[in-house]
């Protein structure tokens, strides 16, 4: 994803506020051999941007006044309650050089599995984004999780899913087990067999007795 910058030279308080009310937003990139940079950014583009999954996940193509260069999203800083960003950082990418990044996971197949088709029990997407390193070139958008085999009460480990090649995850030791996705049963149901039998829908006891 390709986005356009123009680097400034007026840094402070003062001068981001003057910023903001220009519909501008400061920014800074660091990283690699060069010092960090402070640059601004169209508040609009910027925004509609970091609204799009693949902009938090992927190399992205900064134009610097002209000039291309690959940086990664590293923060963003929101407004406490308006839709406004306020200030975003970007690291410079070496593309011989591993990067460590979030990833986020996409789920499928779940309303298919034996989980929810034969015993109705729900599936809770417990991790929605995994930590992974790899060089920039190997950085999936996203990582699919099948859970079309997952079966009623059972688990997904990370252990489970297959990564793409050249790409690994930064989790060690007892976070090898580290649960995705969870079946449960829904709640409510033990509760209305309950009150069934409690208003007579359970069998009568026999007259004799």
């Amino acid at each position: 994803m390709q986005f356009k910058a123009t680097a400034r030279s007026v840094k402070g308080t003062s001068a981001s506020r003057r910023l903001r009310h220009a519909g501008r937003v400061p920014a800074i990139v660091y990283g690699g051999t060069a010092e960090p940079l402070s640059i601004e950014l169209d508040h609009n583009e910027i925004f509609h941007a970091l609204r799009k999954e693949e902009f938090h996940a992927s190399i992205l193509d900064m134009q610097l006044d002209g000039k291309g260069q690959q940086v990664l999203l590293r923060a963003v800083q929101w407004h406490p309650y308006k839709q406004l960003v306020l200030h975003v950082d970007f690291q410079r990418v070496d593309a011989k050089q591993n990067i460590t990044t979030k990833v986020p996971l996409h789920f499928i197949n779940g309303e298919n599995s034996p989980a929810v088709k034969l015993d109705g029990q729900l599936i809770s997407q417990v991790v929605t984004e995994l930590e992974v390193t790899c060089l920039p070139s190997k950085l999936p958008q996203f990582i699919q999780v099948d859970l079309g085999n997952m079966v009623g009460g059972g688990n997904i480990f990370l252990s489970d899913i297959t990564l793409p090649e050249g790409v690994t995850h930064t989790v060690h030791g007892a976070e090898e087990n580290l649960v995705l996705a969870a079946a449960l049963p829904v709640r409510g149901g033990a509760a209305t067999d309950g009150a069934a039998e409690e208003n007579g829908d359970a069998p009568a006891a026999d007259p004799a007795e």
